[in-house]
């Protein structure tokens, strides 16, 4: 299983970034999937996550109403959309599959700042 995550870079606070996860080595279709980050000097914490039972979502409270995760099953893709986004969303963001066995991807940095 690997899972691959890209989209990461500079953004000014208040703006967009959408970030995505490519997974492979399973098949993209009984899951539970995540991202986490993790900011500089801090315990890495869950943002969002999401199952293939009935595609349901759930949000760290401080990112609800602000991120929108979802998957396409064709591209066997995790996406995690980011909107109004503040200093403190500075953080290294992870993929993270539980199916039996957990993984993580290598993560891709988002710094948010002017």
């Amino acid at each position: 299983v690997q899972l691959v995550e890209s989209g990461g870079g500079l953004v000014q606070p208040g703006g967009p970034l959408d970030l995505s996860c490519a997974a492979s080595g399973f098949t993209f279709s009984s899951y539970v999937m995540s991202w986490y980050r993790q900011a500089p000097g801090k315990d890495r914490e869950v943002v969002a996550g999401i199952s293939s039972i009935g595609g349901s979502t759930a949000y760290a409270d401080s990112v609800k109403g602000q991120f929108t995760i979802s998957t396409d099953n064709a591209k066997n893709t995790m996406y995690l959309q980011m909107n109004s986004l503040k200093p403190e969303d500075t953080a290294v963001y992870y993929c993270y599959l539980t199916m039996g066995m957990n993984y993580w991807g290598k993560g891709t940095l988002v710094t948010v700042s002017s």
